[in-house]
């Protein structure tokens, strides 16, 4: 039975999208077998695999509004193993549509649990907000990866995000966890990104993924093109990050074991 683990910040920008396509990829690269969830309406996941949302006639929204067989919606992409979950600009008036429906906050567990057998990791790129979408991707994960940008407003919006996750743990969904905080955008030439990183440490200790995600030119160019990091460019510091995130992943979940010597890669500076 594959893991479920949501990538959530309602904060924007904070490397969001990128972390959970380039996650999944990475993990698919490690010869996992893995879908990515794209449960935002801006659909940037979908693009981000080099996918035209345009052209997606039917996407998670009508698996949750309109309980279509996810099997039938999922799509290959050009990374290997890795399927797809689409979304479109019509999941926007999925909460709406919601909220007089019963289980409502559980509509897309009840939709992942058809499909979760199939994969070894199921991967939810969240939209940034704290909505409905938001919570019923909360309940249908096992656990949450934060996304924490190394910039000034870091910690900002991050408790609030934490009492959401406690409260779903209270009343939908007892068994999730926080897989991790993840600093992400670091620049090690940044007095401000070093102090982020002591700070984030010191509040939260083992939450904090060793993996740090660097600032790199490749990691924005990738989306551009339709491609992962992996297929973009594999030997840049982006790609090698997320493959270390990956292997970090596997190794917390006793799927693999890695000596310290092999989780490190020096890479020149770009």
């Amino acid at each position: 039975m594959g893991k479920i683990i949501a990538v959530a910040n309602q904060k924007g920008g904070v490397g969001k999208t990128t972390t959970a396509i380039n996650l999944a990829a990475a993990l698919g690269v490690l010869e996992r077998k893995v879908l990515l969830v794209d449960a935002d309406p801006q659909a940037n996941a979908t693009s981000g695999v080099g996918i035209d949302p345009k052209n997606v006639k039917t996407s998670i929204y009508e698996c949750i509004v309109n309980e279509i067989e996810p099997k039938d919606i999922v799509l290959e992409t050009g990374t290997p193993n890795l399927d797809l979950l689409p979304a479109h600009i019509d999941l926007v008036g999925a909460e709406i549509e919601m909220i007089s429906m019963p289980s409502r906050e559980k509509m897309m567990r009840a939709a992942l649990n058809k499909i979760k057998d199939d994969y070894d990791f199921i991967i939810i790129d969240c939209s940034p907000s704290l909505g409905l979408i938001t919570v019923n991707a909360l309940s249908a994960a096992d656990s949450v990866i934060i996304p924490v940008q190394c910039e000034y407003f870091a910690l900002e919006g991050l408790g609030k995000l934490l009492n959401t996750i406690k409260i779903v743990q209270s009343r939908l969904n007892p068994d999730l966890s926080i897989e991790g905080l993840l600093l992400t955008m670091y620049d090690i030439r940044l007095r401000l990104s070093n102090q982020v990183v002591e700070e984030v440490k010191t509040h939260f200790q083992q939450m904090v993924f060793d993996t740090i995600i660097q600032r790199n030119t490749k990691l924005g160019e990738a989306p551009s093109h339709g491609e992962t990091i992996i297929m973009h460019d594999a030997s840049s510091k982006g790609a090698i990050n997320y493959l270390n995130l990956a292997r970090e992943i596997l190794q917390k979940n006793d799927l693999t074991q890695i000596n310290e010597s092999e989780k490190i890669i020096d890479v020149e500076e770009e």
